[in-house]
């Protein structure tokens, strides 16, 4: 439909069984503002077109804390804060996207033939690879303008990135595969194109949960061939919300922390003769010990004792969500988090232990919801940026004050998981 029809479409609420729906958002009307507002941008720039919609949900990790570079084993979430997208057809083969605050990308269709260490790090670079992954999967691909808006914010654990990756992988899917292609082949081919076009080594939860929606587990025994499944688990029936709680920090000169946590697990591993830690047990590092610490330091052997225990956690709460166990679930969010913080020791930095960002939100946090039924623990890669609470709808107003006060309006999103990924609205 043209610009006009579909801003009307929106405004007159024919989007909102949609929204609410698919994308779990709680007040479809106060949403409609920011589609309709899309749609204008789109065509201010863009002119006339068959206009779609498109929408995919940014991700939270819920367990398996630093397991995925081990080959261990995850859950993850699809929320609903989204990247949205109104895109048309363009007859040239060139893709353009503009991308609210962010100046346009131009990708000619020659682009994607080779990476360009050039474009590394770019937007550019991550659109070139996802039509190169399209097309070296036997898919059809073509020329599109495209205008984005994200309230996944870049710094909130959300994963804007991934949530990009497959919105570019969604629009070539449905403008020019019917829709086809499947959520978990859209995910591989944004994690490949990460990987070789954008130059980042990555893993596949962020994009996969992107993708698929709801709460989903992956188990990265064969890196090449993950195995993942959907979990049917809705919080929001049984009174619970996501809260994730932006700390703030510094996130600079932090690789060498996020390295040594792999790094760490695997030099285990290798004085025990294996490449990653999967498949050892906790007794068969614990034999090891007294060398371990002499070769490698206390530290790393606790880290690697957190990834066995880590791995078998999420198991366990897998087998608690497919039950319905929300009692379970918790616990082992709340285990999670304590290993986390203990043992594999990335709630601060080392750097710079006056700031503790993190540790500090994790203290208010144990004592507002004490004696509650709730969960919470570092959120993602850690050291800096953001922590997860489970916890009742009816607590989440207070909750979010606190933070808010603590460290800064807007720190606090109080979330669902959607149960839809990457979807075309329209």
């Amino acid at each position: 439909m043209n610009a006009e029809t579909l801003r009307k479409t929106i405004l007159d609420g024919g989007i909102d069984g949609k929204l609410s729906g698919l994308l779990a958002v709680s007040d479809p009307a106060a949403e409609r503002p920011r589609y309709a507002a899309a749609v204008d941008s789109y065509a201010a720039l863009y002119g006339e077109g068959d206009l779609h919609l498109f929408s995919v949900g940014g991700r939270s990790e819920i367990s398996g804390n630093h397991t995925d570079h081990n080959h261990g084993r995850v859950i993850a979430a699809s929320v609903n804060l989204d990247i949205l997208a109104v895109a048309a057809t363009s007859s040239d083969g060139v893709i353009k996207i503009k991308s609210e605050g962010f100046p346009e990308d131009v990708v000619p269709a020659e682009a994607s033939e080779f990476p360009d260490p050039e474009k590394f790090f770019t937007s550019g670079a991550i659109i070139a690879g996802m039509r190169r992954a399209f097309e070296n999967a036997g898919y059809k691909t073509g020329g599109f303008t495209a205008y984005t808006t994200s309230n996944v914010l870049k710094g909130s654990g959300i994963s804007s990135s991934a949530a990009f990756e497959v919105m570019v992988g969604n629009i070539l899917n449905h403008l020019f595969n019917g829709g086809k292609v499947s959520a978990v082949e859209i995910a591989k081919m944004a994690q490949w194109a990460e990987n070789v076009y954008f130059g980042k080594p990555c893993g596949l939860m962020d994009q996969t949960a992107c993708a698929v929606g709801g709460f989903i587990t992956i188990d990265f025994l064969d890196p090449a061939d993950p195995v993942i499944e959907a979990l049917d688990f809705d919080l929001t029936k049984q009174g619970y919300v996501l809260c994730v709680v932006n700390t703030g920090g510094n996130h600079a000169d932090l690789n060498a922390d996020y390295a040594s946590v792999p790094g760490e697990m695997k030099a285990v591993a290798r004085e025990m003769g294996r490449e990653v830690l999967r498949g050892l047990t906790y007794d068969d590092v614990v034999r090891e010990i007294p060398r371990l610490r002499e070769t490698l330091g206390d530290r790393a052997v606790m880290r690697a004792l957190h990834f066995i225990e880590e791995n078998d956690r999420v198991a366990e709460q897998v087998c608690a969500i497919k039950r319905g166990d929300l009692d379970g679930f918790l616990k082992g969010v709340n285990a999670s988090g304590n290993s986390s913080f203990k043992y594999l020791q990335n709630v601060y930095t080392s750097q710079n232990v006056s700031e503790q960002g993190l540790s500090l939100a994790l203290c208010l946090t144990d004592h507002f919801l004490k004696g509650k039924r709730s969960a919470h623990r570092v959120h993602g890669g850690g050291f800096a940026g953001t922590i997860q609470a489970f916890i009742p709808a009816s607590d989440s107003k207070e909750y979010k004050k606190l933070m808010d006060f603590v460290f800064g309006d807007g720190a606090c999103h109080i979330l669902s998981v959607r149960p839809a990924g990457a979807v075309k609205l329209v």
